[in-house]
Parts: structure tokens; sequence; C-alpha cells
């Protein structure tokens, strides 16, 4: 079965309701793309929840080793890991109430996709947030 991301709609409206953003795979390396991309969402208005099991903070935001360990709501899990850690975040992603697993560009897993869906999360693969936020709100969330 071949794989579709959503709608550019609904890529758009994915973006407009999230708020939190877990980043597994967050740098604290600002040459680092993880870094760069976090940082430019969280100057969109997002909140970046870093979560790297080497850091304690990122961006001023308190890092977490894992999504397990992440004590807020995450509306949208971006992934910075190469795609044979994927299916293992996707099983996170589900057990930490996450609406969406977006897997960044060049980065995909079947595996995951299908792990993630199964949970009831909206997958989006292969795809830069950055980019995607760039285009589809160039103006901000609202």
């Amino acid at each position: 079965m071949a794989f579709d991301n959503p709608s550019r709609e609904q890529i758009k409206q994915i973006l407009q309701e999230a708020n939190h953003i877990a980043v597994v795979g967050l740098s604290d390396d600002p040459s680092k793309t993880s870094h760069m991309v976090s940082e430019a969402m969280q100057r969109k208005g997002y909140r970046i929840i870093p979560v790297n099991p080497n850091a304690t903070t990122i961006l001023g935001e308190k890092c977490y080793p894992t999504l397990a360990d992440v004590p807020d709501p995450i509306d949208i899990v971006n992934v910075f890991r190469r795609p044979e850690h994927t299916p293992q975040v996707a099983k996170d992603a589900v057990a930490a109430g996450a609406k969406v697993l977006w897997l960044q560009l060049g980065i995909v897993s079947d595996e995951a996709a299908a792990i993630a869906e199964e949970g009831g999360l909206t997958v989006i693969m292969d795809r830069c947030i950055k980019v995607e936020d760039s285009i589809l709100l160039p103006d901000g969330k609202q």
C-alpha cells in the first residue's frame, strides 16, 4: 500500500491547530538543521518541546530524555532521527497521546507510519515542517 501525505489543506489545518511540538532528536548545536528548523518554528509562535537525552535545555526550553517524560500535551511529534529509529518513536508518540507524527524531509518509514496510523495519529513523512509552515501560513498561525 502506497503512503500518501495529507493534503496541503489538511496540513495547513494541522499547523493552525498545533501549539506544542515535541522535537525528537533536537540538537543543541545551532548549526544543525533540527535546531534551525525548531528555532524558526518557535519564532512563529509554536511551543517547542526538546526531546534529547543528552541535553538539559535547548532554545530556552527544558529538554526531556524521552517522549514519555514530557508532561505537557503534544500536538505534533517532529522527528529528526534516522528512519530505523522511527518505529520506536511512533510507538512512543502513540503512548504519549500525540495527534501527529511528522517525519522530517528525507525521513521515510512505512513501519513507523503504520504504527502511528494504527494508534490514531495523522502521519506526515519526508516533508520539512518549517517549509510547510512558511508556504501554508506565511503570516503566522492566525
